[in-house]
């Protein structure tokens, strides 16, 4: 399926990321991130781009499990999710508070995951 990123039209990454999120577009939500993501790793910031990881990650495993039905993949990647959790405390991120609501989104939609 191809992806029309023309319906992310917030102004930041991380808006983007949470509009995805809410609106049970995973996959989709992966991908937003990425670019910082890269970034960070590029600049040599790594704990700033392994808390974005984390947050990758989350949507990542929603996406394996509600959208992939692949539950095995799922019991995988969230735990990174929790790992990288930690780190956004210890980062300094403009619009921080948007970054602990996107986790906390996360954390909200996993609750939905049937054992």
């Amino acid at each position: 399926m191809k992806i029309d990123y023309s319906i992310f039209n917030q102004e930041t990454a991380i808006e983007r990321f949470i509009y995805a999120i809410e609106n049970d577009f995973f996959v989709e939500a992966h991908e937003l991130l990425e670019d910082d993501w890269n970034l960070y790793k590029k600049q040599g910031e790594k704990k700033k781009a392994l808390a974005l990881k984390g947050l990758i990650n989350g949507a990542t495993a929603l996406a394996l499990y509600f959208k992939k039905n692949k539950k095995a993949g799922y019991e995988k990647v969230w735990p990174v999710f929790h790992k990288y959790l930690p780190l956004l405390e210890e980062v300094e991120l403009e619009d921080k508070d948007r970054f602990y609501f996107a986790r906390d989104l996360l954390i909200k939609k996993n609750k939905l995951v049937k054992d």
